[in-house]
């Protein structure tokens, strides 16, 4: 007798095949538990809350500016003759940097000091008169009128001989000026004149600068309502800011880098730009170096 009459020979296979993948499907159903069951605990991070101070950390803008910056300028007429200096070197103050034609000058001086001798001499004369006329005004040698006059003569020769001394003293100074010096201390720049240029002391015609490159300032602009907050915080002490010269900044250079001595905030203005409403901020930064250079952007970190 047969089981399945309507399957025909093809029923058999097919009813062994759904046996055995019932099979199948209950041992990896089994196989499949165990294996889920012995999965390790899930990794858990544990971090643990607690309280520290933030620094308070602000940053601005800002660029460099030297500390001292002094324009040479021309103080007597005259020709260039030489450039006594390397454009972008270090000087110290008082090293000669142009010399101008000296002969004009030299020429006043010597005219000057020539007045002087004579002006010296007038007065020897007028010395000498008053000196004769002073016994002969008691018998009546002299009227008292002379006397006087002499008396009169001499101190206005004594007038000539000290302005005749000024301007001596003035020529020589003059004299003095056509060896262009440096005022400063620092690097300086390009010459702005050249051998045989014409300069002119009326005009100040300007021959080159010097900058004090170490220190250097680096200035900011900050909002007047932060410095306000700032300063309020500060003079109430409702929060610990030092004082402005114990603030430290940090710069950080145009290519990215952190510059690596640390500044100091030394100077805020006492007035608001009306058409910003900011006020300006000031650090003062060591430069020896020389990495810093006026007119460099930076961004700074109060």
């Amino acid at each position: 007798m047969t089981l399945f009459p309507s399957l025909g020979r093809f029923g058999v296979p097919l009813v062994a095949s759904l046996i055995l993948a019932g099979c199948g499907d209950a041992g990896g159903g089994a196989r499949g538990g165990g294996a889920q069951g012995a999965n390790p605990p899930p990794l858990v991070e544990v971090i643990t809350v607690q309280s520290q101070a933030v620094p308070n950390i602000v940053e601005l803008p800002g660029r460099i500016q030297a500390v001292r910056l002094a324009e040479v300028r021309a103080r007597v007429d005259g020709i260039v003759e030489r450039r006594l200096y390397q454009e972008g070197t270090d000087v110290a103050a008082g090293d000669p940097l142009f010399r101008i034609d000296p002969r004009d000058m030299t020429a006043q001086s010597d005219q000057a000091r020539a007045a002087l001798r004579r002006a010296e001499a007038a007065r020897l004369n007028a010395r000498q008169i008053v000196s004769r006329f002073g016994p002969l005004v008691s018998d009546k040698s002299v009227s008292a009128m002379e006397y006087d006059q002499a008396q009169a003569n001499l101190r206005q020769a004594e007038a000539s001989v000290d302005d005749a001394r000024a301007t001596l003293a003035r020529t020589q100074l003059q004299l003095g000026y056509t060896l262009v010096r440096a005022p400063i201390a620092g690097r300086v720049g390009s010459a702005q004149v050249t051998e045989g240029a014409l300069v002119s002391a009326g005009s100040a015609t300007l021959m080159t600068t010097v900058d004090q490159l170490s220190p250097v300032y680096a200035v900011f602009t900050q909002s007047s309502a932060a410095v306000l907050d700032l300063l309020d915080a500060q003079r109430t002490g409702t929060v610990d800011v030092p004082a402005l010269s114990q603030i430290e900044v940090k710069l950080i250079l145009a290519n990215g880098r952190e510059y690596g001595p640390t500044g100091r905030l030394d100077f805020a203005a006492q007035t608001v730009d009306p058409s910003t409403g900011s006020q300006t901020l000031r650090a003062v930064f060591p430069n020896d170096a020389r990495l810093l250079l006026p007119g460099q952007f930076v961004r700074g970190r109060i």
